[in-house]
């Protein structure tokens, strides 16, 4: 499932008492970006070849917000 250019999907967010942090998809026009925002500020934004990389890093991250204390919320 590809996401449109123009627009970014909201892969996760995770909250921990009155913070947030979202992991945000995007195609660009050389291959994706993920986006980390914290309390909807952009926070650091990498680029990956493929989808796939983009996510599997997203998840890999959310693993790792989740064993310090983050909750999965959306």
């Amino acid at each position: 499932m590809g996401v449109s250019p123009d627009l970014q999907a909201r892969l996760w967010r995770v909250r921990k008492r009155h913070d947030h942090i979202d992991a945000l998809l995007q195609e660009s026009g050389d291959g994706w970006q993920l986006q980390f925002g914290h309390n909807d500020r952009p926070i650091v934004v990498w680029r990956f070849s493929t989808q796939d990389e983009a996510q599997r890093e997203a998840e890999k991250r959310l693993r790792e917000l989740q064993r310090a204390g983050w909750t999965a919320h959306w």
